[in-house]
């Protein structure tokens, strides 16, 4: 989620929203392209979207959002897990 309005770099304005998901104490990784939140429910998930845009919607006329949700009940630290499970099959893969 980002403003469209503030020109090439909007990097201010994304680091108030990660520092709002940072404070919320939910799970989230960081990455170049985009924010990964890990919580144990949607309703969670959609608090932190709404909070995130209320972040920006002060001093922006245009937010940007891009969202995927992967539920999957009864998993958590998914963050981690997902990669580790990738990492340990790297050069186990028969060509």
């Amino acid at each position: 989620m980002f403003p469209t309005d503030k020109g090439q770099s909007v990097s201010n304005e994304v680091s108030r929203v990660i520092e709002m998901i940072r404070n919320s104490g939910v799970r989230y990784k960081l990455t170049a392209m985009g924010t990964i939140v890990e919580t144990d429910h949607l309703s969670e998930a959609m608090e932190i979207i709404q909070k995130a845009y209320a972040v920006l919607e002060n001093d922006s006329s245009r937010v940007y959002s891009s969202i995927n949700l992967d539920i999957r009940k009864g998993k958590n630290h998914r963050l981690e897990g997902k990669i580790q499970s990738i990492e340990s099959k790297i050069g186990k893969v028969e060509k």
